[in-house]
This record gives structure tokens, C-alpha cells and sequence, in this order.
């Protein structure tokens, strides 16, 4: 058995880019395993968790077994299971099958917990998954959990009410084992803190003015200004970096010189631009159907548009509040609540994909921050 010393354990299933991952990082907790089958995903996730164990398995075809063994442990020495199953055939507006395959990997994550059996678990999901047409889905996964689990009600969680910029809606699945932890009560999980309110302009102060030419990897990196007020989120922007946790180059730059990735412009034409600047603060594009943020409200939920197997769709960005462009990357990440060293994919694609697909750290953080109290 591990020393109580050292950090709690935590194994990060659907692990994405790292959102959940990031939250326990910050919460104390130990990544020592990330599964995630997309091959761009996983690398990305890498060179965030540099220490993590990262798996590139698919969860359907892996054992509880093979799991504790690649992350070094044995059975019930594992503090947390968390995990973001895919949420496509669930969302309202998908196709809203519930004969998705890929619906049958939620069943999977928990018959997972069966065979670990963590202190606790984290799975997340869109509200979607609480339609009627889905309690089946959802009773048979949730009987996969050892009887003497005790299982919270699900929670649907709104971001902006955690301190991130997005109106951003999720659903929580939490269970423990009540012979390993304290009593845990639903009501505590995401209990918001008595903060300012973080708005698209504030999320965004300090971030440069993009050109539409800063195209390569290389361009997208920019000097940012340094918060002129001090906040939970300006904090969490630049600093509370866990140890073991970043890249090295990354966070060597934006210590030395305030540079940051990401900054990646848009080619526009001039007829789009001109539509573009027409647009106030809250109105929606005709033709595209992308919104124009407003500096002093929040961003609806980032969409992550779809994988090379179908269609690769970019998703829909949303128009910056002052400038008559779509976000970049960086911007999408600072509204979503990731830290400005944090690391996504060097094309405009994959990273909104990465952030799109990604739970908030904010929110992770927050959950994972009290559950780390319980153990």
C-alpha cells in the first residue's frame, strides 16, 4: 500500500486534453494513468502530464486488471476514478440514438469501477444523458457499481456559477465507498464560492490583438499582458502550476517573456468581416450562425465539431466581442478556464476538438477539491 504521505492516486478514463486531469492535479491528487484511444488526444495530454502513464487503449476491450497494472497498483489502493465517456449519442444536438455505439462506453467506465474499485469515482456527461429515453442506459451502468457504493444524485452543473466564462452545462455521476472516505454530501460538490462573476471581457483582458496572418504554430506565440487585478481566475491563468505538471518550454516562456500559444488568426474575406462588424454584442451571424460575444456576459458552451472518422467538421467558434473574427484558440481556452500554459494541438482544429471535448479545470478542481477532503 501506498505511504498516506504521498499524494492520493487518480486514474483519468476518456482522459481528452486533460480538463479533469488538470482539476485533480490542482486538487492534490496524483495522475497516474490516462486512457484516451485518439492517438492526437493522448500525445497532447502528454505533454501536459509529462508523468502520468498514458494509456491509448480502448476502454471497452480493457480490464480492471490491466488497468491497476499499467499504473503501478493493486486492488482498492486506488483513491479516484474519473472520466468523460463519450457524449455524442447522448447529446440533444446530436442525433440523439440510443442505439449510438459509442453510448455503451458509459456502461463500460462504471463496470470499470466494479473491477478497480476506487474510493470514489467522477463521471461526467451533457444533460442530454438525463433524457427519459436514456434511464436504461443509466440504470444498467450504475448497477455495475459494488453494492455497497454509496451513489449521489446526478448533478447538473453550470460553469459560469463556478467561476468560468461559460454558461457551459454538465451532468456528474459521484459515487464512494463509505468504508474508505468520510460521508460526502451532494450538496457540498460544487458549492459555489462567494466570487465575482468572471465575464468574456475579463476572461480575455490581456490576451493580444490578433492578426489574421498568424498562421503557423510559431506565430501563435504571443506576448500577454499581465492581469492588472488580482482573482481566483487571473491566478489560475498563469500560475498554480502542480508539480510534475506542464511543459517545460511552455511554462519557461511565459515565465521569461509572457508568451503564449495559441494566438492563431482567421482568414476571413471582406464580405465576412464586414457582416461581422454589423454584428452587436449577442447577435448571430445570418449566414454562419456564429453569436458575437458579449465582454460583458458569458460564452455559450464551445462546441468541439467532429473526428476524421466523421466528417472532420470543424465546429461553429464564436465571434470576438471587439474584433470582426472568430476566437482563436487561446481565447477559447481562457473562456473555458484553462491556464495559458497549458498546451493543445498546434492546428486551429484539433485544439478547438481538445477544448471543445474538455471538462472546465475550474470545475474539475472544485469537485475534486472537496472529494479530496473526504479521503
Amino acid at each position: 500500500m501506498r505511504p498516506e504521505s504521498h499524494a492520493p492516486t487518480l486514474i483519468d478514463l476518456f482522459a481528452g486534453v486533460g480538463g479533469l486531469s488538470l482539476g485533480a492535479a490542482r486538487a492534490g491528487f496524483s495522475v497516474n494513468a490516462a486512457v484516451e484511444l485518439d492517438p492526437i488526444a493522448s500525445a497532447t495530454h502528454a505533454i501536459n502530464f509529462p508523468n502520468s502513464r498514458h494509456l491509448q487503449w480502448d476502454i471497452a476491450r480493457t480490464s480492471g486488471a490491466e488497468l491497476l497494472d499499467a499504473a503501478g497498483m493493486r486492488e482498492g489502493e486506488l483513491d479516484g476514478m474519473v472520466g468523460g465517456p463519450p457524449c455524442q449519442g447522448f447529446s440533444e444536438l446530436g442525433k440523439r440514438s440510443t442505439s449510438d455505439p459509442r453510448n455503451s462506453l458509459f456502461s463500460h467506465f462504471f463496470r470499470l469501477v466494479g473491477e478497480v474499485k476506487p474510493r470514489f469515482f467522477v463521471a461526467e456527461n451533457v444533460p442530454g444523458i438525463l433524457a427519459e429515453r436514456n434511464a436504461n442506459i443509466i440504470r444498467d451502468a450504475l448497477d455495475l457499481v459494488p453494492k455497497n457504493y454509496v451513489l449521489l444524485p446526478s448533478t447538473e452543473v453550470a460553469a459560469h456559477l463556478l467561476g468560468v466564462p461559460t454558461t457551459r452545462t454538465r451532468v456528474f455521476f459521484v459515487g464512494y465507498d463509505p468504508e474508505r472516505m468520510e460521508q460526502v454530501h451532494g450538496k457540498g460538490l460544487f458549492a459555489p464560492k462567494p466570487r465575482d462573476p468572471i465575464t468574456v471581457g475579463a476572461a480575455l483582458r490581456g490576451l493580444p490583438s490578433v492578426r489574421c496572418d498568424w498562421l503557423t504554430e510559431e506565430q501563435g506565440w504571443r506576448r500577454v499582458e499581465s492581469a492588472e487585478e488580482a482573482s481566483h481566475f487571473a491566478e489560475r491563468t498563469v500560475g498554480r502550476v502542480p508539480p510534475g505538471v506542464g511543459s517545460t518550454i511552455a511554462l519557461e516562456r511565459l515565465r521569461k517573456a509572457n508568451s503564449v500559444s495559441g494566438n492563431l488568426g482567421t482568414r476571413h474575406t471582406s464580405e465576412v468581416v464586414k457582416r461581422f462588424d454589423k454584428l452587436r454584442p449577442g447577435q448571430t451571424d445570418p449566414v454562419s450562425r456564429a453569436m458575437r460575444l458579449a465582454e460583458s456576459g458569458f460564452c455559450p458552451t464551445l462546441r468541439a465539431g467532429t473526428g476524421s472518422d466523421r466528417g472532420s467538421f470543424q465546429a461553429l467558434r464564436p465571434i470576438h466581442p471587439r474584433s470582426p473574427r472568430v476566437i482563436t484558440p487561446r481565447e477559447a481556452a481562457r473562456l473555458q478556464g484553462f491556464p495559458d500554459w497549458f498546451q493543445f494541438h498546434r492546428t486551429k482544429w484539433q485544439s478547438f476538438r481538445q477544448i471543445g471535448n474538455s471538462v472546465s479545470p475550474l470545475v474539475s478542481e472544485t469537485l475534486l477539491s472537496y472529494l479530496r477532503k473526504k479521503l
